[in-house]
């Protein structure tokens, strides 16, 4: 499985804060049945290393990465752990070197378009416009105009309502949050195939969006 390719095709990484060993099984395989076979898990969280290392265990199938990735030590561990693919919010150049010399995918963070560039040519797959929200899908419209051949990855307050824009805009993919999963509402049967409907929400605006981006 190509991770950068499978990233840019499903177009939706979902960005789960708060996973640990009990939940994060139940959480991707709902991602999974909605059609989003990706989960980003934060660093941050207590517990979310051991998680990591649980999904990329036993599930093969899913693509399992690491996000809050703020220090080469950090993507070390989790690439140790299993991690196919690291993401940070900020431009960490010693990350995205740490990341690559494991042959690991690497999502920079960047917003200006010198951070942009310079995560780009340091090695960076992909580079994560954060926080998208704040600037809107204008700007990253502006953005991809002259930086065509950077891959862009949309995450910050992106939903349902604005995803399409966003892919309109020319990302490859959108980073997810709390609008696709939450913790806190927890795991039950009933928010998992909430979950699973989600997803399948939003990869059918992604798909939809770029069809009409094509027919253009």
């Amino acid at each position: 499985m190509d991770v950068r390719q499978t990233i840019q095709e499903i177009g939706v990484v979902p960005v789960i804060r708060g996973a640990t060993v009990d939940n994060i099984i139940s959480l991707a395989l709902a991602l999974q049945r909605g059609g989003i076979p990706i989960i980003e898990i934060t660093m941050e969280t207590s517990g979310a290393l051991a998680a990591l290392g649980t999904a990329a265990t036993e599930l093969e199938d899913i693509l399992v990465g690491a996000g809050t990735v703020l220090d080469a030590e950090t993507a070390r561990q989790a690439i140790a752990a299993g991690a196919r693919f690291t993401v940070s919010p900020s431009l960490s150049i010693d990350v995205i070197q740490a990341t690559k010399q494991c042959h690991v995918v690497s999502i920079a963070g960047g917003l200006t378009p010198t951070e942009i560039v310079t995560a780009f040519q340091h090695g960076a797959d992909i580079v994560k416009v954060f926080p998208a929200h704040v600037f809107g899908p204008k700007y990253v419209q502006s953005l991809k105009e002259p930086l065509p051949h950077i891959p862009l990855m949309a995450t910050g307050g992106i939903n349902k309502e604005t995803v399409g824009e966003y892919i309109k805009a020319g990302v490859d993919a959108v980073g997810v949050g709390s609008s696709l999963v939450n913790v806190k509402r927890g795991w039950e049967n009933r928010e998992l195939e909430a979950i699973t409907e989600r997803a399948a929400e939003f990869v059918s605006i992604v798909q939809k969006e770029r069809k009409k981006r094509v027919t253009a």
